[in-house]
């Protein structure tokens, strides 16, 4: 076979990568001149779109200072910033103190650290566990990788994963417990309890879940009540609760962190994506106070860190995309076009290859079935929602594909994430290029 000629380690060496030449908006060109429609943000990043001056400005204001220190030896007013900002969008006043990082596994393995910790120092050593969903996405280091339920990504690691407690997801299009909607009573939300007691809750630390289920399913939307009686469970039981935003937060879904939607306040809040909106890695989490007050008033320190983390630049830039987000109102502007969002990709239901189109804000996943009424899925090795991807990204529109959602091994899915400043017109012209891309792989395996 024909390697690569160049030096790069791609994560999948045999595919094709055109080199990407600069970015405007929603916008994408590569060095011959195509242009794409980002449709998915890359990987659901892109909040504020592509080359926004400000942004840039920030960037060279700071990296003019400096660039680099670390975070044991100096703080940075672009850090105080980045910080407060993020505090005022917070739902609960207890929530405020940020912990930087490089990026969302950073902060989803920081979170568990400061969960552990936190036990520790009030005494309830005991406290260890942590709890998460099959058909989840937490990250790829390892001990958040051990965490998700993404059964594609962990197969090649599980002698290096340390085990942990999975219930079932919140997916009510292809639901564990055979229930219709009508009939449910939170079956999944009370199998949390079930296990608590059977994993003995002295030994509980938290409870780790995305509100919108990302990569691994596809804007997996729980149903109203769900977070509520999550939230009651782990209040009773004195385990922490950890919403995991790395896709949903900063107005992903519509709302400043979508667990808003629910009017639940988790005890940590893991970001990272669309806190710099891919302009500089960037990640964060944010704790309740008490959580810090015992750390402060224990051992005195987080025994954590990384080299980059609260790193002056990226969150100069952080601050700067914060800034912007508020300015123009993106988080309501995100609100409000997920309405035509979804509006528009219900279109997509007269597929026979369409299953289920779910959408939050703008946030949308389009599930792919071999039979509408029986949601039989693809034989995997069609690699079907692969396919679509290639086909889409032909005709110029980004998206993001993911495989084993239904059961960990079948199942096909897109992601779909643009960047809060799409226009009407640019979601009729996205919608358009995925029928287009849809009907071709439809017409060869159905």
């Amino acid at each position: 076979m024909q390697w690569p000629n160049d030096y790069v380690f791609y994560r999948v060496p045999k595919r094709h990568y055109p080199v990407v030449d600069r970015g405007e908006g929603i916008y994408i060109w590569d060095d011959t001149g195509k242009r794409y429609i980002d449709g998915s943000g890359g990987a659901a990043v892109v909040t504020i779109g592509h080359g926004v001056g400000e942004i840039m400005e920030a960037m060279v204001r700071q990296a003019r200072r400096i660039a680099y220190t670390h975070g044991t030896h100096f703080t940075s007013e672009a850090a105080k910033e980045c910080a407060e900002r993020l505090c005022r969008l917070v739902p609960d006043q207890r929530l405020n103190r940020v912990y930087f990082l490089s990026g969302g596994s950073e902060a989803v393995e920081a979170a568990v650290k400061v969960a552990r910790q936190y036990w520790e120092e009030i005494g309830e050593r005991d406290r260890y566990k942590i709890i998460s969903r099959w058909g989840s996405f937490h990250g790829n280091t390892a001990g958040a990788l051990a965490l998700g339920g993404n059964t594609g990504k962990r197969r090649f690691y599980h002698p290096i994963l340390m085990h942990t407690p999975h219930i079932m997801p919140c997916y009510c299009y292809r639901c564990p417990f055979k229930k219709k909607p009508e009939l449910c009573d939170l079956e999944c939300a009370d199998q949390l309890e079930r296990t608590i007691k059977y994993e003995g809750p002295e030994t509980i630390a938290a409870f780790i879940a995305e509100p919108v289920v990302g990569a691994t399913a596809g804007a997996v939307i729980p149903r109203d009540g769900y977070w509520e009686r999550i939230r009651e469970i782990c209040d009773f039981y004195n385990v922490l609760l950890i919403a995991d935003e790395v896709m949903t937060g900063i107005g992903r879904c519509g709302e400043n962190f979508c667990v808003d939607r629910w009017g639940v306040v988790p005890d940590i809040i893991v970001l990272a994506k669309g806190l710099s909106s891919g302009y500089t890695p960037l990640g964060a989490i944010i704790v309740k106070d008490f959580i810090y007050h015992a750390i402060i008033s224990g051992s005195g320190s987080f025994l954590h860190g990384h080299t980059y983390g609260q790193n002056p630049l990226s969150t100069a830039i952080g601050a700067a995309v914060l800034k912007y987000i508020e300015k123009h109102s993106l988080i309501e502007r995100a609100r409000e076009m997920g309405k035509v969002f979804a509006e528009r990709l219900n279109e997509l239901n007269e597929f026979d290859m369409v299953g289920d189109v779910r959408c939050i804000g703008l946030f949308a996943g389009v599930e792919f079935v071999a039979n509408k009424k029986t949601k039989k899925t693809f034989n995997p090795a069609l690699k079907v929602a692969h396919q679509v991807f290639d086909e889409a990204f032909k005709r110029g529109l980004i998206t993001y594909p993911g495989t084993g959602g239904a059961d960990g091994i079948r199942g096909d899915h897109l992601l779909l994430a643009p960047p809060y400043i799409i226009t009407e017109e640019q979601i009729d012209e996205m919608v358009g290029i995925l029928k287009d891309a849809i009907a071709a792989v439809e017409n060869a395996v159905m």
